[in-house]
């Protein structure tokens, strides 16, 4: 990462003291404090709005539990996969999310909608109490201050990619 330990000694003191001088840092001690620092101390659980390929790719990916976040439940509006099982989840019709989010205390909204629909769905997120929202629909959603929102742009995580390989090939 081309930094120093200068520099992570000073960055990690910014968050507390975790280490002593001299001795340095106890490792498991060190990476749980990061992980309460990132809120990952805490379970969340998640709805997943949208069951197409990215959505099913989402629900598919174990890891996300193991760092304490679970999809309690998988929406969309295609009646054809009302009933599909993805990982052990059925998918539900869109109109129960309001009550499922009330029995299942749900945090998180992952939006794996188009954008068309993302606007209106975030809207409703916020009126049924949503605390944070994933959103992978390739819109910029206005919330209120109170909530969350990861924009996750695919296209734009590609083109940086590229200019950044167009930059690397230029500087060797």
């Amino acid at each position: 990462m081309k930094v120093t330990a200068s520099q992570i000694r000073q960055d990690l003191n910014n968050f507390g003291g975790f280490g002593q001088q001299g001795y340095g840092y106890n490792v498991k001690f060190l990476y749980d404090e990061i992980g309460n620092i990132l809120g990952l101390d805490k379970k969340h659980n998640l709805i997943l709005i949208g069951a197409g390929n990215l959505g099913q790719a989402l629900a598919n990916y174990v890891n996300f539990e193991k760092r304490g976040f679970l999809i309690k439940g998988i929406f969309d509006k295609n009646k054809d996969i009302h009933g599909k099982l993805i990982r052990n989840i059925p998918v539900r019709p869109m109109d129960e999310i309001e009550s499922f989010m009330k029995e299942n205390d749900i945090d998180i909204a992952i939006l794996t909608i188009p954008k068309s629909g993302a606007v209106d769905m975030a809207k409703k997120l916020v009126s049924y109490g949503i605390k944070g929202i994933w959103n992978f629909a390739h819109v910029d959603l206005n919330v209120p201050d109170n909530i969350e929102v990861e924009n996750v742009h695919l296209s734009e995580s590609l083109m940086k990619l590229s200019y950044n390989l167009a930059n690397i090939q230029d500087n060797r």
